[in-house]
């Protein structure tokens, strides 16, 4: 008897704000987030920033399928990839497209359309025929097809977010980015829904000592993502959605800062395989 297919998520952009190409972003990755979670045929994408388009390429080399993508939200460097994800315009994939911050499936088409049109972009929406798309509300487990289990918690971004839950054969993966730490409720709501998770991706764009300049810009700390996952019992943090500014330098030392404080932590890079 063959065992169940384990949980993997593999980071193709890790980038926070807009892709950051050049000489000091090589080992880091300069792509903007996308996230791909797979359990055997199971496949869940999780935002089509930049690093999509590279996805699309690799998603081609195998057969075709059936796929999820799950918006945290929609700003720009959240969906700027979709225009160039290729498997969107093959009708040979069925991908279904969600989110959670809108009140019907009517927001989340329009943002699409709106980027997809003249004179911002050449190619209309309407040319996306391999996607379809629905809406569920921040805080639901979200009814699919497929083992993983996908459940959902709203975030405190400006315009709305929603963070995720991924869970299948007793491993857990949650992503909780773009958010901003501060808003006493949500930050007990997201201290209880990442609870004992085996891998927690967290929005760590700024320092505790940047923080105070960009306060209401929806983001958080490294030292915040440290701080909830020793409280939540996290076994290992990974720290994401890196400022645009940030060196692989500056990154090796946060890094090394933080694994100082929780042996577990991971400072995501772009090809990274995460596997609880």
């Amino acid at each position: 008897m063959s065992s169940s297919p384990s949980l993997s998520m593999k980071l193709w952009g890790v980038r926070g704000s807009t892709p950051t190409p050049g000489q000091t972003t090589l080992r880091y990755g300069g792509e903007t987030t996308c996230f791909e979670v797979r359990a055997g045929d199971d496949a869940i994408l999780i935002d089509c920033g930049s690093g999509a388009r590279n996805l699309g390429v690799a998603l081609h080399a195998a057969p075709p399928r059936a796929l999820d993508l799950f918006f945290t939200h929609t700003h720009l460097d959240h969906i700027c990839g979709l225009p160039f994800f290729s498997p969107a315009y093959d009708d040979r994939f069925e991908i279904t497209a969600w989110a959670g911050h809108f009140p019907d499936r009517a927001g989340l088409v329009d943002i699409i359309c709106r980027i997809m049109s003249p004179p911002i972009f050449p190619v209309a929406a309407n040319k996306l025929r391999a996607v379809s798309f629905r809406n569920f509300r921040a805080g639901d487990t979200v009814a699919r097809d497929g083992p993983i289990t996908l459940r959902s918690v709203a975030l405190n971004h400006p315009g709305g977010a929603t963070g995720y839950r991924l869970e299948h054969g007793g491993k857990s993966i949650c992503i909780i980015t773009d958010h901003e730490h501060g808003d006493p409720e949500v930050d007990r709501a997201v201290r209880r829904f990442v609870q004992d998770a085996d891998v927690m991706i967290y929005d760590a764009m700024y320092t505790d000592a940047e923080y105070p300049r960009f306060v209401g810009w929806g983001h958080s700390t490294w030292e915040k993502g440290v701080e909830l996952a020793l409280e939540a019992g996290v076994r290992q943090p990974v720290l994401f959605h890196h400022d645009p500014r940030r060196s692989d330098d500056e990154l090796d030392a946060i890094g090394e800062a933080a694994a100082a404080r929780h042996p577990g932590v991971l400072v995501a890079r772009e090809g990274m395989v995460l596997t609880p």
